[in-house]
């Protein structure tokens, strides 16, 4: 495992320590949640939360960072194995409208807009209690401007492809 795989890890996993079993941390998730304001790493609330776990110089997946840490925030509900590709199949069966147009918005965003329409998708999968995995949607932001577009054809496949019951448990980021 790399070096900035071994801090995101640790990253989600602060994340998911702020909303254990009776220990909400409110204050913590507002803070946050003030992210979805700001672009990337520019919401001083966040500072306290997200800088710890980064590396002593500054980086390009720094941002990812920011983003997951506001989407979080936002939405806390982790759930393993459910991936964007994923969450975006289930609203799709849910027969909700425009929901093809704003996927394949997300999938050919460019890096530097992908986060505000991580930030719309994140409100719409809340307000249908859909959670995300975090850490494989943080893995897969560090890999989104591969040339290969491998996190964007995983998302597709698992967008498109008929839901079979052999879906659960396989994870689309891995």
């Amino acid at each position: 495992m790399t070096e900035v795989h071994d801090r995101a890890r640790k990253f989600i996993n602060y994340l998911l320590s702020l909303v254990r079993e009776g220990a909400d941390d409110r204050g913590a998730l507002a803070d946050l949640r003030s992210g979805l304001a700001f672009d990337p790493g520019q919401a001083p609330r966040m500072f306290r939360h997200v800088v710890p776990h980064l590396g002593e110089r500054e980086t390009r997946d720094d941002r990812w960072f920011y983003v997951v840490g506001a989407m979080f925030g936002a939405n806390p509900k982790h759930v393993s194995g459910s991936t964007v590709g994923r969450s975006f199949r289930a609203l799709k069966d849910q027969g909700s409208d425009s929901i093809e147009a704003r996927f394949v918005a997300l999938l050919a965003a460019h890096p530097d807009d992908l986060h505000s329409h991580l930030f719309h998708a994140t409100g719409l999968l809340k307000s249908k209690d859909f959670g995300l995995d975090y850490y494989v949607l943080l893995k897969d932001l560090m890999d989104w401007d591969r040339e290969d577009r491998s996190v964007q054809n995983r998302w597709a496949r698992a967008y498109y492809r008929k839901s079979t019951n052999n879906d659960k448990g396989e994870n689309e980021g891995e």
